[in-house]
């Protein structure tokens, strides 16, 4: 699951850095997501260590009565623009000064490899499938990491237009394991009316609008 909407009145991208919580709509589609899984056999419930997938989890865990696990490998993606603004129409990259980061779309140059996030989120998702086996498990992570796994899963290319993620707020991404091994994707979006219409997956960006990339 991707947690829901941040507090970031001042538009930036805020990455790994602490002290962004849900906002007040992003609590919301956490109890919203909540509610949807209440029926599901769910026995493990785990997140990343950043508060606002913690805070998304946590209905979640409180609904079938357990304990909140954390895992480090769920943490968003680390990108060097980390705590800037960066987004569409602030004019980031027409800055000398971010040249030198944007050089390998690729890898990316800007940030944590795409390899090293489907390393360790491969990682984590066999961990919450061995803690659940013959159930479900939740984990909350955040958009670029799970589009990564769910694209080398589905063998896409990993470098992608980040527009065009298919990993709305509060979505659930779902992978279905026979044994060890995955043999299906799906994807829904159970809060898909909580979510304002310029962030939903596949929306056209709008200047002013897109600064919380790498939610």
């Amino acid at each position: 699951m991707r947690h829901g909407e941040v507090h970031n009145p001042d538009g930036l991208l805020y990455g790994r850095l602490p002290g962004y919580h849900l906002s007040e709509l992003g609590r919301q589609m956490a109890e919203r997501v909540a509610e949807h899984l209440s029926a599901r056999d769910i026995t493990y419930v785990v997140s990343s260590p950043l508060e606002r997938a913690q805070e998304t989890a946590t209905p979640i865990a409180k609904a079938h009565g357990l304990d909140l696990a954390t895992d480090g490998r769920l943490i968003e993606a680390d990108n060097v623009f980390q705590g800037k603004a960066f987004g569409v129409g602030d004019g980031a990259l027409r800055r000398p000064e971010n040249w030198k980061h944007l050089v390998n779309p690729f890898k990316p140059s800007w940030g944590e490899p795409y390899i090293e996030q489907v390393v360790r989120m491969m990682s984590a998702l066999e961990a919450a499938r061995d803690a659940a086996r013959g159930h479900e498990a939740v984990c909350v992570s955040h958009q670029l990491p799970i589009w990564i796994v769910r694209s080398f899963v589905e063998r896409r290319r990993l470098w992608h237009d980040p527009r065009r993620r298919q990993c709305t707020l509060a979505s659930l991404t779902s992978f279905t394991f026979k044994g060890d091994k995955i043999v299906s994707v799906g994807y829904t979006e159970p809060a898909r009316d909580l979510v304002p219409a310029h962030l939903l997956a596949g929306a056209k960006p709008v200047k002013g609008k897109g600064k919380a990339f790498g939610a």
